[in-house]
């Protein structure tokens, strides 16, 4: 199964267009979008991005995204927001959860955030695709070269559960891959370069990561 995955479009004309042409070059059975899809709280960059898709979406809710674009989006079948839900496409499990609250070199998935990440400990496991927002502290979060401003908390739902694949964005500094215990993490942001990841996903071998 080949995924598509990006983050951090910010209602972007010209990341939009990016992506229908990846789409069209590659041809991924799903694409994933960890979040920050509008621009100031404006949904039109959604409807923009989703139009003339023949592809399953999953997506998660940034800082930049409003809680309205959870809502169904009529027209828009295809399209399913996460939040504390699982998916199975083509047999295997997608989980994610929305929202992100930037803070000084930090970063919050929810308000009470301890409990509501704890709450993913029943539907992820070393079988998941779990999907968020922000990177896990410590891995591919580094502001200004230097300064770590991932979530700690869900650093801590990575080590303990082990999913076989983490895809987040936010820090637009950061797009790569790296390993958090035997989590492949993947910031697919394009906020700042490159163009997101094409991952490949296989029942019997580990996940294959190309940088777009």
């Amino acid at each position: 199964m080949l995924i598509y995955a990006v983050a951090d479009i910010h209602g972007r004309k010209k990341r939009i267009s990016s992506i229908h042409d990846i789409i069209l070059s590659n041809r991924p059975d799903l694409l994933i979008i960890a979040g920050d899809i509008c621009s100031l709280f404006n949904s039109s960059g959604v409807k923009s991005l989703f139009t003339n898709l023949s592809l399953p979406v999953l997506a998660v809710r940034g800082n930049s995204d409003s809680k309205k674009i959870e809502a169904p989006q009529p027209g828009f079948p295809n399209i399913s927001f996460l939040n504390f839900s699982k998916v199975l496409i083509n047999g295997f499990s997608f989980t994610g959860i929305g929202g992100t609250i930037p803070m000084p070199f930090a970063s919050r998935i929810q308000l009470f955030e301890k409990q509501r990440i704890k709450n993913l400990e029943s539907i992820v496991n070393n079988d998941s695709v779990l999907i968020a927002h922000p990177p896990p502290r410590g891995i591919l979060d580094e502001v200004l070269g230097k300064f770590h401003a991932g979530s700690r908390r869900m650093n801590e739902i990575i080590l303990k559960c082990q999913p076989q694949l983490f895809i987040c964005g936010h820090i637009h500094e950061r797009p790569g891959r790296d390993f958090l215990g035997k989590t492949l993490v993947v910031n697919c942001s394009i906020g700042m370069k490159g163009k997101g990841a094409l991952i490949e996903l296989n029942n019997n071998r580990p996940p294959l990561v190309e940088m777009v």
